[in-house]
């Protein structure tokens, strides 16, 4: 099982879904385990091991599992308060940045934190997706965001940010022919910040700030040696395609007769 998982984290995330239907066949008996470290939307809301308990999901929005659990795990009223409050401004955040798609946020006590909460957004921009645009023949872009939640010291508390961001996309059109790029990318943050504001709108912020870092490093391909494990090169690649396909319209360069 743990080779499997390790070889599914190296897999394109293009083809997750063939290659998690290999490993069913292959892993009959953990098919369960499997099926819940992969991301999938179910209606309005995210399916993933964040809201899992045995193999019902629950659901952000209606607290009830699906399919229904009788003995679930669930928030305690205040954080589930949170919860729905996460949600909603977690909404209005993904139509400004993404133009559509599904978010999720989860949240549960831990016995080491005071809380752990996870922010999670799936855009489908592909031309048959839930995106508003369409530009892709085939576009998926899953931002994973984990928060762990320290108790309160001295009215600051710490946040430990752990992002994911997968990205998968082609295009197939006369002008660029077929083109085919997917990756990962993973860095970590640590800030300890006032409660005065509310644990939402610093985990917020945080976000924010992390999602603007890592789609500058997906497009300017910046490197760091500490906590980020790079494979999607997109500078490196733009510069390889102009190189190996002029614009037409520069001049063709000739030597001299002489």
């Amino acid at each position: 099982m743990e080779a499997a998982m390790g070889l599914m984290r190296r897999i394109p995330p293009k083809h997750t879904e063939t290659a998690l239907s290999a490993l069913l066949t292959l892993l009959p008996d953990h098919s369960s385990h499997l099926l819940s470290q992969v991301d999938q939307p179910l209606q309005e809301f995210i399916l993933c091991e964040y809201n899992r308990d045995a193999d019902s999901y629950r659901s952000p929005w209606s607290n009830k599992y699906h399919p229904s659990l009788g003995d679930g795990l669930y928030p305690s009223l205040e954080l589930r308060k949170l919860e729905i409050e996460a949600n909603e401004v977690f909404a209005i955040y993904r139509d400004q940045y993404y133009e559509g798609g599904i978010s999720s946020v989860y949240l549960w006590e831990d016995a080491n934190e005071v809380f752990v909460a996870c922010f999670l957004i799936k855009k489908d921009g592909s031309k048959s997706g839930h995106g508003r645009r369409g530009y892709l023949h085939d576009g998926i872009w899953d931002a994973i965001h984990v928060i762990e939640v320290a108790p309160e010291d001295e009215e600051m508390t710490r946040y430990c940010l752990t992002s994911t961001v997968m990205l998968s996309l082609t295009t197939n059109n006369d002008s660029s022919g077929t083109f085919n790029l997917s990756g990962s990318i993973r860095r970590q943050m640590n800030m300890n910040l006032s409660v005065a504001d509310g644990h939402l709108s610093n985990m917020g912020k945080m976000i924010e700030e992390m999602e603007s870092k890592l789609r500058n490093s997906l497009d300017q391909n910046w490197k760091s040696h500490t906590v980020m494990q790079f494979q999607v090169y997109f500078g490196k690649t733009k510069e390889m395609v102009c190189n190996l396909r002029p614009p037409s319209e520069l001049p063709q360069m000739r030597l001299p007769d002489n």
